[in-house]
């Protein structure tokens, strides 16, 4: 009898051993390979004489609309560098057509390509899923046919095409992908994430829609990922987890970023302030199934004690929120707007180290939409703080309103500076606002008519 019992106990150890075995195995890793950030050439540069030629030639505005722009290019924390569209610095921002867009398009989308293939030395035949996200242009073929077209990629690749995702796209292309990665094993995927600013260039003299023109700028990004499990030492990061929200139920939270047309037919981004609300609000939700899962058992249960005396007693300290910072190393959050970025630091309790990256993001690449974090992502590497063992939280946001999260796990020491190799050395900066466009057109304040 006791040798009966001895081999079942032995098989039901195995057979437990063999159930988290195949548990474990079923469930497929995502990790990123490498990615490639797109930098424009000089001659597209938007500094100061550039932006105030290109506000002066717009007959629509007046003394009131210029003094606006100047608080707002002042305050916005966008410096000298960041690139705008071709047409719209050569001066035919109101004509733009489709030769324009798709050249743009073509320069970000090829460019950062043929980099991310001769850096990672995978072939464009070996993409099994090829993911674009640009929301404000629509071709036929598609964005995505051209890439095929172009890079020969085999007829079973799987191709998505993601349009008015906004600047959360990335993220969702790429919770995407890992859901793929779940069912196709040995895979490889692209994920392209841009923005078309060519024909999108507002005219007009709404205040609320000329702040894109200062936000908005040239930017994309290119990702490799994999789950193939033998190209494990060859990432660089490693998704551990992913929440999306979408709060576009909430009429201000819906209504809070839109493309409209003004009274004179002009089209253009409509900003309202009830944007960064909704970014916190967003954010917020997010983080409620988010948390949980990124932070150690020690510093929730540490939070519930807290939060139960504090309910008890009636009273508040400053040590009784969440410490995000108790699970994560680095936050990688959206370069949106310095009014978003001041809502992020009042929300989640960050200092001005913690937003370091984005800030600096914003100021020398601008808002590059839903490639913005990969901006900021790549001047922590560039900065070489990304360590073995290092969790990074992702914070996107886009219009609906949407709020996508990620955690990332770094794979190994990272260093690659990317985009920054020219400029890396002067920052970070103790102040981004750009008194150049204050020094230059002060004149604007002392006019009265």
């Amino acid at each position: 009898m006791e040798l009966f019992i001895t081999i079942c106990l032995v098989f039901l150890y195995f057979m437990f051993v063999f159930f988290i075995y195949k548990l474990l195995w079923r469930t497929q890793s995502c990790y990123i390979v490498a990615y490639e950030c797109y930098k424009a050439p000089d001659d597209m540069k938007l500094d100061t004489e550039t932006c105030g030629n290109l506000v002066l030639r717009n007959k629509n505005l007046g003394v009131g609309e210029y003094k606006f722009l100047l608080q707002a290019m002042v305050n916005a924390g966008i410096g000298e560098e960041t690139y705008g569209p071709r047409n719209v610095i050569e001066g035919r921002e109101e004509s733009p057509n489709l030769s324009d867009a798709l050249s743009e398009i073509n320069d970000i989308v090829f460019g950062t390509l043929d980099k991310l293939f001769a850096k990672t030395g995978v072939l464009p035949s070996e993409i099994d899923v090829l993911v674009v996200t640009i929301s404000m242009i629509s071709s036929v073929p598609s964005i995505p046919a051209r890439v095929i077209n172009r890079y020969k990629m085999r007829e079973d690749v799987k191709v998505f095409n993601l349009s008015g995702m906004g600047c959360s796209a990335s993220v969702i292309a790429v919770d995407l992908v890992n859901h793929l990665f779940q069912t196709y094993k040995n895979q490889f995927a692209i994920v392209v994430s841009s923005e078309s600013l060519s024909p999108n260039w507002y005219v007009g003299k709404e205040r609320s829609m000329m702040l894109p023109n200062i936000l908005f700028r040239i930017g994309g990004c290119s990702l490799l990922l994999t789950n193939k499990r033998g190209l494990k030492h060859r990432a660089i990061l490693k998704l551990n987890h992913l929440v999306r929200s979408h709060v576009g139920s909430i009429d201000e939270a819906y209504g809070s970023c839109t493309r409209i047309e003004d009274d004179q037919g002009n089209c253009g981004f409509f900003l309202t302030k009830n944007l960064p609300k909704a970014a916190a609000k967003a954010v917020s939700m997010n983080l409620r199934v988010l948390v949980p899962k990124m932070l150690p058992l020690r510093e929730l249960i540490r939070y519930s004690m807290v939060t139960y005396w504090r309910n008890k007693s009636k009273t508040s300290s400053p040590e009784s929120g969440l410490n995000l910072k108790s699970g994560i190393d680095y936050f990688c959050i959206h370069p949106g707007g310095r009014a978003v970025i001041d809502a992020m630091e009042r929300s989640l309790g960050l200092n001005e180290y913690d937003l370091d990256a984005t800030t600096i993001g914003l100021h020398r690449f601008g808002n590059t939409s839903a490639a913005g974090l990969w901006y900021v992502l790549s001047y922590m590497e560039a900065k070489k703080r990304l360590k073995q063992g290092d969790r990074i939280l992702m914070i996107s946001l886009g219009a609906g309103f949407k709020c996508n999260n990620c955690v990332w796990e770094v794979m190994k020491n990272l260093d690659d500076v990317n985009v920054w190799e020219d400029c890396i050395g002067r920052y970070p900066l103790k102040c981004t606002a750009n008194t150049s466009f204050l020094e230059k057109y002060s004149w604007v304040n002392e006019s009265s008519h």
